[in-house]
């Protein structure tokens, strides 16, 4: 049985991943970054909030059957397009379709799946290869319920999604037309799982529509916990046969299917394949042929209807002569029109073009001996402005993206070069759900870099700055930027530390994702961000020299007399501003400050007041309102310093810059903040174009320091509520 090991901190925790009753993947939790997997499907948490139990135990209570109100019999709940059913539809429960309705008949097989009029194939090929292993149809599909005793019209499901396992909760009303299921069913009418599955996937993702089309390693993954591997069949794939055998033996889902262009969606070809249809991987064996050993791939197409391969050993071919009749049973042939069929393995490779393996865990597809694995988990997020930065053909924005470290220290066992394998795996999060709203999946990647004994010097306070990618190669990468849900990669990689930077292909498309890194040996991980601080840190003592001294010292030099004229013309500029009562507030601030900036930032409108207001509160220490002339003056050099940071990133001069240049402008002024911070500031202050404006810039920098100076002020100190509101508010 393999095993694999989840780490949270410290903390390792191991499962078993060869179908045993108690869990054949793991649950990840939620929190932003590493992920504890303690949960497991037999414990995984209420969608939605919904307890099975306790909503069951108050049907019974009181007489009445479950109607789900987070997914009503309504149409949206069928299409989210809002167009009608090409049928008047009925939602009926399953004791008004047959007199006596079971969830299984006689088990669950492969032939109760029998695809509707959805266009399904995908999710229905992976329930397929489910039904092959009951101890994992189980975890999915709990057994222990009926129609018959404490039936209440409520049944429970189980899916592992983005990291935990969820268990999903739905009445029994069924979309019928004429008193048939118009959607899964199965051969035996009478049976109902397959249905109720269905209904679950698809309350768990939005609607019946939002199931339209996709790729089975999602479904795979949703009904294991695993981690799916793509194989193009149209390349050389020389240990792809010993895969297949290796794959069924350790309980993998396998599916596959034939590519086509949009036009070709489940069209016909002569051979009896379809191209763009799902097909499930029911068996695959090693036949003794007159004393050749021949490869034979059994496949099942979900229609379940006479659609099957016409070739060699498809049904009643003369190949099957050849056999006796007890190979022919120990293989389970049967002729009937049920989607089912054999195919030599060479005709498989030569007639479908993808096949996707789920494992369980990494190793399924790999060496005869079982492994232990250890998962790194982590949750992240590219956001724009912040954190979309795109593929590496965008250099500019490339090093933005999120940046995760693993440590690899010990080779494999069985590695030749003692090297160590890494599995990588990231899934975009949620994209089916949000169809409803037009998102369709983005098209995703991720890049390996070694960190050598010179990373540090490209190091920005913990992350890899912008030239440690433009003066250095990826060590691996994954194949292709693909637009579907997941994208993986096995990778052999000498010992040592390595960045992986998961990205869009291009940049400022925003999603969330989950990164799987899997390694034989202890690999130690990390998310690599930068930790907030701010070198600035102003004293009482500093005098007004020095600041000017920072001002003016790209320059040469001053003397002393420089410094006068310098203090000298600030004062007189002060008087004449500041009026009868010598000081100077924010209004007059807002005077001063556009008369100044607005010709040197074309088309510049009037800096607000909130922008001045955040300025006199970041001087204000005696909390008047109103600012002295050494307020004034610091502040002003403090501004000449910020615009300086800013205009090197406003490439344009038009007073804008790119929201996602931020870190570095900041950067430049001594603030280094952690990626969740910097979200925080671009989600407060950029406008709809993803800009941070000059007033908006300079609000941004008030905010940091003053939030910085009332955080070293309160170390050490009570801080009460009526603090923390009059430093948030004033500030």
């Amino acid at each position: 049985m393999a095993t694999f090991t989840v780490k949270q901190g410290g903390t390792r925790k191991v499962y078993s991943a060869g179908g045993s009753k108690k869990t054949s993947g793991y649950h990840l939790g939620k929190p932003s970054d590493a992920i504890d997997g303690s949960r497991t499907p037999s414990d995984a948490a209420p969608y939605k909030g919904q307890k099975f139990q306790d909503i069951k135990n108050q049907c019974l209570r009181d007489g009445v059957l479950f109607e789900d109100p987070e997914f009503p019999a309504i149409e949206s709940s069928l299409f989210f397009s809002g167009k009608k059913p090409p049928r008047p539809f009925v939602w009926t429960r399953p004791k008004e379709i047959v007199s006596n309705p079971e969830m299984f008949v006689g088990g669950a097989s492969r032939f109760d799946i029998s695809q509707g009029m959805l266009g399904d194939c995908w999710l229905l090929a992976a329930i397929a290869t489910l039904t092959q292993y009951e101890s994992l149809l189980y975890q999915v599909v709990p057994p222990d319920q009926s129609f018959t005793d404490g039936y209440a019209g409520i049944f429970r499901f189980r899916f592992w999604q983005y990291g935990r396992w969820e268990e999903v909760v739905i009445d029994d009303l069924l979309p019928t037309y004429n008193g048939k299921l118009v959607f899964v069913h199965s051969a035996e009418r009478g049976e109902m799982w397959s249905a109720l599955l269905e209904k679950a996937y698809a309350k768990l993702n939005g609607s019946y529509e939002a199931l339209k089309g996709g790729q089975t390693s999602e479904a795979m993954e949703d009904f294991t916990g695993g981690v799916t591997e793509t194989f193009d069949l149209r390349k050389a794939q020389p240990k792809l046969e010993g895969i297949l055998l290796k794959s069924v033996a350790r309980q993998s889902l396998m599916c596959c299917s034939i590519e086509a262009k949009p036009n070709e969606i489940e069209a016909k070809l002569e051979n009896g394949l379809i191209k763009g249809h799902a097909y499930s991987i029911t068996g695959v064996k090693k036949i003794n042929l007159r004393g050749n050993p021949v490869t034979l791939v059994r496949i099942r197409n979900p229609w379940g209807n006479e659609r099957e391969w016409k070739g060699a050993w498809s049904d009643g071919s003369r190949e099957w002569g050849l056999l006796s009749e007890g190979e022919k049973r120990n293989l389970g042939i049967t002729f009937d029109d049920d989607g089912e069929f054999w195919m030599a393995y060479n005709d498989f490779t030569s007639e479908f073009t993808r096949l996707e393996v789920c494992m369980l865990s990494p190793d399924s597809a790999g060496d005869v001996d079982r492994k232990t694995w250890e998962a790194n988990v982590y949750q992240g997020s590219w956001q724009k402005g912040v954190s979309a930065g795109g593929c590496r053909n965008f250099p500019d924005s490339f090093h933005a993206n999120p940046q995760f470290k693993v440590k690899l220290e010990d080779p494999d066992s069985d590695d030749e070069e003692d090297n160590c394998t890494l599995v990588i795996g990231v899934i975009q999060k949620n994209r089916r759900k949000i169809k409803k709203l037009g998102a369709q999946n983005l098209t995703i990647g991720f890049a390996i870099y070694k960190l050598g004994d010179d990373a540090d010097q490209y190091a920005d306070h913990g992350r890899m700055g912008k030239d440690f990618f433009l003066y250095n190669k990826s060590t691996a990468r994954s194949d292709n930027f693909i637009n579907s849900r997941e994208v993986t990669g096995r990778f052999s990689l000498p010992p040592g530390e390595y960045a992986i930077v998961p990205s869009t292909f291009k940049p400022q498309e925003e999603g969330d994702f989950l990164i799987r890194m899997f390694s034989e040996k202890g690999a130690a991980a990390d998310t690599l961000d930068t930790q907030t601080t701010i070198e600035y840190r102003p004293s009482k003592e500093e005098s007004h020299d020095s600041d000017m001294h920072e001002i003016i010292n790209c320059l040469g030099e001053p003397t002393q007399d420089e410094n006068d004229a310098l203090d000298n013309k600030l004062s007189e500029f002060f008087k004449k501003v500041a009026g009868e009562d010598g000081e100077i507030d924010s209004f007059e601030l807002q005077g001063v400050i556009t008369a100044v900036f607005k010709k040197e930032f074309k088309g510049t409108r009037d800096f607000s007041l909130e922008a001045c207001r955040s300025m006199v509160a970041m001087m204000d220490k005696d909390r008047s309102g109103k600012l002295v002339f050494g307020e004034f003056k610091d502040l002003w050099f403090t501004i000449m310093k910020w615009k300086t940071a800013f205009k090197d990133y406003d490439k344009d001069g038009s007073g804008d810059m790119d929201a996602i240049e931020l870190r570095g402008a900041l950067a430049k002024l001594g603030f280094k903040l952690s990626t969740p911070a910097l979200s925080s500031l671009v989600l407060r202050y950029a406008n709809k174009k993803g800009h941070i404006s000059f007033d908006d810039f300079l609000q941004i920098c008030c905010r940091i320091r003053s939030c910085f100076e009332s955080y070293l002020s309160y170390q050490g100190r009570s801080f009460s509520l009526d603090d923390y509101i009059m430093s948030a508010i004033y500030t």
